[in-house]
């Protein structure tokens, strides 16, 4: 009897040590902060067929989505960034034309060095969605389409972040890889080099390269965003200015009232394998605008 009573006053306290045990904790994300932006923009013209003062009705729609995950625990930093954007516009007597692509992507992972430089190394990539054309002469041409070109750079260097708006990445050695997907289809370029990549080859190799990366993403009030990122690529076998890749993105995006917005977003590159002159475009748009983050913004 004894025996017994023992050993139920033990079952006894084992259970009531389980119930006391407290939950499992569940996992720590403190260290996240994540954000994510997306938006649609239409703009529309209608014009009839007798309307003497000209034009032709016309329907635009372009898309954007940002989305942004970063880590930080002590000395590690892992930060990734998708940005998209696509537009179009179809007009009556010309069809439909793409009017702006962008395909980019970018991880990095970073250990500090002190409060505002880290060392890095990051994995970006850049391309479009869709098939691009050249609608100078009588028929269009295809000139570019997607992973044609592509652009993937593994950079190792230094990085400097004075504050969370501003983040400046130097790279002396940034390998990159040029794609271009099925070059036969580019037959009608004015030279066999299609985007710097030899006839008969889909890649393109520049192993000794430095890049320049700076970004910004600068708050203009509480309805409003400008975001800007440079990129400058070069590689150590030519030090002409035409061999120096050049890109800026501007972004500025502001909310009207509740969804409703107004973004404008601009390119402006110099790429010589791609053309001799200086590339550029823009576009403007009134349309829907949606912004999350996590953890939310300090009030202002």
């Amino acid at each position: 009897m004894k025996n017994i009573f023992l050993s139920s006053l033990l079952a006894c306290g084992a259970l009531l040590a389980r119930a006391q045990a407290p939950a499992p904790t569940p996992a720590d994300t403190s260290y996240w902060r994540t954000s994510l932006k997306a938006g649609v923009n239409l703009n529309e013209a209608v014009i009839s067929d007798n309307w003497k003062g000209g034009g032709a009705t016309s329907l635009g729609l372009s898309t954007l989505f940002n989305g942004q995950a970063h880590y930080l625990r002590g000395r590690q930093s892992w930060d990734n960034e998708a940005d998209f954007l696509y537009a179009g516009q179809y007009t009556r007597g010309q069809g439909y034309r793409k009017t702006n692509d962008r395909l980019w992507l970018d991880t990095k992972y970073g250990h500090a060095l002190s409060p505002k430089w880290d060392a890095f190394v990051s994995l970006n990539m850049l391309s479009q969605f869709a098939p691009g054309y050249d609608y100078s002469g009588d028929i269009p041409r295809l000139v570019s389409s997607f992973l044609a070109p592509a652009y993937l750079t593994n950079a190792y260097g230094f990085e400097f972040h004075p504050n969370k708006r501003f983040v400046l990445r130097l790279s002396p050695f940034a390998p990159r890889l040029t794609i271009v997907r099925e070059p036969g289809r580019f037959q009608t370029l004015p030279t066999d080099v299609v985007y710097g990549v030899d006839p008969g080859h889909t890649t393109r190799w520049e192993i000794l390269a430095a890049q320049i990366l700076a970004s910004l993403d600068q708050p203009l009030g509480p309805n409003a965003n400008f975001k800007a990122r440079y990129l400058l690529f070069t590689n150590y076998g030519g030090f002409r200015a035409r061999d120096i890749n050049q890109r800026l993105d501007l972004t500025i995006t502001a909310k009207v009232y509740g969804l409703l917005s107004v973004n404008f977003q601009s390119t402006v590159l110099y790429q010589y394998d791609q053309d001799p002159g200086i590339q550029f475009s823009q576009g403007l748009g009134l349309g829907l605008l949606l912004t999350r983050q996590n953890p939310p913004a300090p009030p202002k």
